[in-house]
């Protein structure tokens, strides 16, 4: 889809888009009203502005619309609309070892019951032993300081998936401008 066929989609068929970039309501509800982009640069702007103003109730709700690390099972039933993008965004996980699966799955069932929402990770080009990682490092946060570093990693997702979503926005993203 280009910038233009975004601009031109009716209400209903923006919202879906967005919602496959971003599951906050607010931020997608934002996003449809701020039409028409005149750029790609444009629509990051604005898709970084509504994102820091949502609330935490927003950023959570967000979150809420991914899968698991690692959790591939729910990837095919609960998030298919976007099963696509995050089965690419987890490649790394797909050659993990057994080890390192069952503890991605401690991992993060230890996360949820510390912060009140899964673990969220731009996991785009990350093995799954480097998301573990980080997994085990983000686990010391204070949930202040663990929802900040989610707010950011749900940032750089939806910049990728708005860069997917539109297709003339692959020179924009490789020629320096974003």
């Amino acid at each position: 889809m280009t910038l233009a066929e975004l601009n031109g989609l009716d209400e209903s068929a923006a919202a879906e888009l967005f919602e496959r970039c971003c599951g906050a309501r607010r931020w997608v509800q934002q996003m449809v009203d701020a039409r028409p982009f005149s750029s790609f640069e444009h629509l990051l702007r604005q898709s970084e502005t509504t994102w820091k103003h949502l609330s935490a109730e927003d950023w959570k709700e967000a979150f809420s619309h991914h899968p698991k690390i690692g959790d591939l099972e729910s990837l095919k039933r609960k998030f298919a609309s976007t099963a696509s993008w995050a089965a690419h965004e987890q490649a790394g996980v797909r050659s993990a070892s057994e080890d390192t699966l069952r503890r991605l799955a401690e991992g993060n069932r230890l996360y949820e019951q510390t912060f009140g929402y899964i673990f969220i990770v731009s996991a785009a080009g990350k093995s799954a032993e480097e998301m573990l990682a980080l997994l085990e490092a983000r686990l010391h946060h204070s949930p202040e300081e663990e929802l900040a570093v989610a707010i950011a990693e749900q940032q750089r997702i939806t910049r990728l998936r708005l860069a997917n979503a539109i297709s003339d926005s692959t020179l924009q993203l490789h020629d320096g401008k974003t």
